[in-house]
């Protein structure tokens, strides 16, 4: 598309402000919290907060997830590549 054939911005509908809305508060709560309450904890409370309140998602489906990316994302990135991880309160 050309620069000059594009709608103006005014004229495009954003339907989808709440999801952005609500991306940019787990975004802002993971900056907040990450060294409070360590990486795995933060990561899981975000994904579980996107998927079962943005997303719609079971309960089920949503702990399995919450928990398993969080969990991996540790592993791979402290564990493999060793880049350290805030672990928390509790040095998990």
């Amino acid at each position: 598309m050309c620069a000059g054939k594009a709608p103006a911005l005014a004229s495009v509908g954003w339907t989808e402000w709440p999801h952005a809305v609500a991306i940019f508060l787990v975004c802002a709560f993971a900056a907040l919290a990450l060294e409070r309450i360590g990486f795995r904890l933060t990561i899981a409370l975000s994904l579980a907060f996107l998927l079962r309140v943005v997303e719609r998602r079971g309960a089920l489906f949503t702990a399995v997830l919450s928990i398993a990316f969080a969990a991996g994302a540790f592993v791979l990135f402290d564990t493999l590549l060793r880049v350290p991880l805030p672990r928390g309160p509790l040095g998990l």
